[in-house]
């Protein structure tokens, strides 16, 4: 690995980690010595890059540290290529146009001597086999997501029944061709995952929920989590 790249990984590193880091955990990833992450984290700070701590404690970096305009190894753009590849083929279209144009935009960040490795990826995923004009379109549910306002829709269920449901929308889940909607439902008083494919007549309303979707999502985790221990207690 070149001396700047090395830099560049020393601060990704520190930026994705709240916790201060040794220098045996920075040399340990990036596989080099400590007294190379030692000299390296002298440069930086030479460099005015604002990391505060000390060898034997661990370093931490600045919230409020900006880094130069995009700059992404062969490698992270072959990953990031790879999730596009994934997201532009999916039914859901509008996220398909959004990872269409994420994926231009990074090509025209690269020079041109790296732009073959989207052009010539190393890596690929397998085609999504989708129903004929099987389309999805979670804008209008994203925006809810951001603007945490609550959900309006009919519902359809396996039974053919149609029922009216209000919800808190918490995450929007991809597997394979489908889609599912995380939300707390009003009607049920519990939490639920919902089918795109049998919602209708979905509104974003102004109305927001009466807990915060920080709290939502963990009890969401939480309750994922206990579900997993449950089955491994019952294999």
């Amino acid at each position: 690995m070149r001396s700047t790249d090395r830099l560049f990984q020393i601060i990704q590193i520190l930026r994705r980690t709240p916790r201060a880091v040794t220098a045996a955990a920075i040399a340990e990833e990036l596989e080099v010595s400590r007294r190379t992450v030692y000299r390296d984290i002298a440069d930086l700070i030479g460099r005015r890059v604002p990391i505060q701590g000390t060898a034997g404690f661990g370093y931490t970096l600045d919230d409020d540290y900006e880094m130069r305009p995009l700059a992404l190894s062969p490698a992270e753009t072959e990953a990031l290529a790879l999730g596009a590849q994934w997201v532009s083929r999916h039914p859901d279209q509008a996220v398909a146009r959004l990872a269409l144009d994420a994926l231009s935009k990074i090509r025209l960040s690269l020079p041109e001597s790296s732009r073959t490795v989207l052009e010539q990826p190393a890596l690929g995923v397998k085609s999504i086999a989708t129903a004929p004009g099987a389309t999805l379109d979670t804008t209008c549910l994203r925006e809810a997501i951001r603007r945490w306002r609550v959900v309006t829709f009919s519902y359809r269920a396996l039974d053919g029944t149609i029922s009216q449901r209000n919800v808190w929308p918490i995450l929007i889940g991809y597997e394979d061709t489908r889609c599912l909607l995380i939300a707390w439902c009003e009607e049920r008083g519990a939490l639920r995952h919902f089918r795109l494919e049998r919602m209708s007549h979905t509104e974003v309303l102004e109305r927001r929920p009466t807990k915060r979707r920080t709290d939502m999502m963990r009890q969401w985790h939480a309750q994922q989590e206990s579900a997993m221990q449950a089955g491994d207690r019952e294999v």
